[in-house]
Parts: C-alpha cells; structure tokens; sequence
C-alpha cells in the first residue's frame, strides 16, 4: 500500500509540474486551450537576426528622417523629382516606426494589444508598403519625362502636379488597403485561431487583387519605363561622346551628363526596390507548389522590409546634396536664420 501511495503521488506531482509547465509556455495562462502558446526557440527569431533587424529599424527611422528634414528645409531642394523622393522616405518612416517593430514583436512573443490592434497596425503597414510602390511607380514616370521628353519636361512636370500625384498615390493606397482589409476590419477575429498571435487573411478575390493592383501591374509599369529610360539613355551616351569630340567642355554637355547622372542613380533604387519586392510576392506563390519554399517566406518580408533602409543609403552614396544636407543637420546649422536658403546644390551637377 506503502509503494502505492508513493507512486500515486508521484504521477499526481509529475501530471501537475507537466500541467505549470505547459501552462507557463501559454500566452495567457488564465484562459487554458483559448491562448496561443509562446514562439518556441525553433520558432522564433535567433539573437543575432533579431539584433540586425533591431539595428536596421533604427536607421531606417534615422536616415529616413533626415531626407525629410533636408527636402523640407532647404529650398533648394524643392524640385518635382524631389518631392516624389520625400514621399517615399516619409513612407520609408512610417514603415521603420510601424513595419519592422511588428515584425519583431510577431516572430518572437505573443501578442498582447488586442485583436483590433493588430488589424489597424498592420493595416497602417501595407498603407506604407503600397504607397511605396506607388512613389516608385511616380519616380520612373519622373525619371522617363525628364529623359525621353526634357523639352516639355519644366511644363509638363511641375511641383503642383507633383503634389496632386503624391496625395493621389496615398488616397489610392488608403481605399485600396481598405478594400483589402475589409473582411479583417469587420471581425478582427476571423482568421485568428488562438488568443494571442497577430494574424490577417486575405479571401480569394482579396489575394488577386493584391497580386494584380500591387504587384503585376507596378512591376510591369516600372519595368516598362526603366527599360524605355534605358534604351534612350544609351541613346544619348553615344551622342555625347560624338559630341565632346567636337566640342569640349560645352554646357549642353554638363547638362547631359547631369541628366543622365540623375537617371542612373535613380535606376539604381528602382533596380533595388525591385530586388527586394519582387521576392514578396514571388515566393509566396512558388510556396503553394513547393513546400520547400514556405520556409523562405519570412525571409523574403524581411528583406522586403529592409529596403526601407537601403534607399537613404543610396541617397547618401551618389547624391552630393544628401551629403551636404545631412552636415548642416547634424552640426544644428539649420537652425541658424536663413538656413533654408542655404546653398546645397553646389554645382549644377548635384541637380535631379
């Protein structure tokens, strides 16, 4: 009877450790079978991607904010091109603040604000991710108006229509995300399957629409125009080198170059823009075929995410401007009286 007991209060201790123990792996231990369980270590992001990502929302903040204090300060910089730079930093901000922390907050804890919360944040993240395809959608437009057309160029683009076309891409962005999220903001439960985890969902006709408003008709008008930006530039190249054999050092020359600088340094950002966003939505489809595939999903949103980091980098490689700009910001110059007028555009070069 002895022996008995023993065990029988063995089994009841043991049952019980093993009931706290899977009771503190729970999001909301007081609510049992309802609460998702925490993201286990397989789960979760390692220590050093989570520290990257950390590092990268971070600057993305940073470097971002100084492209809209330097557009916004200087007058200099007020130009069409670079107005359609401000909006895509400004969204860049938005998805520094916003993108990245939920995604570090949904890869390694549970989710505590609320089911609600969770659809408006990542409600406020897709706004800023299909403004951003619209900004480069506007910047290619910009760039092959300047390039295929530079007569008509000053009256044809100016800051007014610039303006109108920004705050249409981010009206467009905020309807077509509400029609997307329709489903998600009626019930905000309707794809959750536990307590505690942060999950959207997308119906058929939802997941076409995104695939086609988003990805297919962006990416085929960017390429289009890119390639078009291209075949004139290469265009122009050959004339310019014909040209400096005749005559050297001329302005129209300077002007060309100029030109052509502007487009290659813009080409460049589309042409990473399209690297990391290509993937997003790529991947994601090969995933239904291939199951090997669905392991590399959340790494394609990270790297969709991260180009928000990569483009002030850019800025501050092949843009003198930026360069400058950032100098008086940092050493509080700009807070001097006349600061705005400053002259950042060194030379004639430095324009976009």
């Amino acid at each position: 009877m002895d022996n008995r007991e023993l065990q029988t209060e063995h089994c009841l201790s043991s049952s019980s450790s093993m009931g706290s123990e899977y009771q503190s792996d729970l999001c909301f231990p007081q609510l049992g079978n309802i609460s998702c369980r925490k993201p286990t270590s397989d789960r979760s992001l390692s220590f050093f991607p989570r520290v990257f990502l950390s590092v990268a929302c971070v600057l993305t903040v940073l470097l971002n904010l100084l492209i809209v204090i330097s557009i916004s300060h200087f007058r200099q910089l007020y130009t069409p091109t670079n107005l359609l730079l401000l909006s895509l930093a400004i969204s860049d901000v938005l998805v520094g603040l916003a993108g990245m922390p939920l995604l570090i907050i949904m890869s390694t804890s549970c989710w505590y604000f609320g089911h609600m919360a969770c659809i408006l944040w990542n409600y406020l993240t897709f706004i800023c991710q299909s403004a951003s395809v619209g900004n480069m959608v506007l910047i290619s437009a910009d760039r092959f108006a300047a390039i295929c057309n530079p007569l008509h160029y000053p009256v044809q683009v100016t800051v007014k229509k610039i303006q109108l076309c920004v705050c249409l891409c981010w009206s467009a962005s905020v309807i077509y995300c509400a029609i997307t999220f329709k489903d998600n903001l009626a019930d905000p439960e309707l794809y959750t399957a536990c307590i505690g985890e942060c999950v959207i969902g997308f119906g058929m006709i939802g997941g076409i629409l995104d695939i086609i408003v988003n990805f297919l008709l962006p990416l085929s008008i960017i390429v289009t125009l890119n390639m078009r930006v291209f075949v004139v530039v290469v265009h122009q190249a050959k004339a310019m080198r014909s040209l400096n054999k005749c005559v050297q050092h001329s302005a129209p020359s300077r002007a060309k170059k100029s030109e052509l600088k502007a487009a290659n340094t813009l080409g460049v950002l589309v042409l990473v823009f399209l690297l990391c966003f290509c993937p997003f939505y790529i991947v994601p489809m090969l995933a239904i075929k291939y199951e090997k595939m669905r392991s590399a999903m959340k790494y394609v949103y990270y790297l969709y995410n991260l180009n928000s980091c990569v483009n002030p980098l850019i800025y501050a490689t092949f843009y003198p401007w930026f360069r400058r700009a950032i100098k008086h910001i940092v050493t509080l110059q700009i807070l001097q009286p006349g600061s705005c007028d400053t002259n950042i555009l060194k030379t004639k070069r430095d324009h976009i």
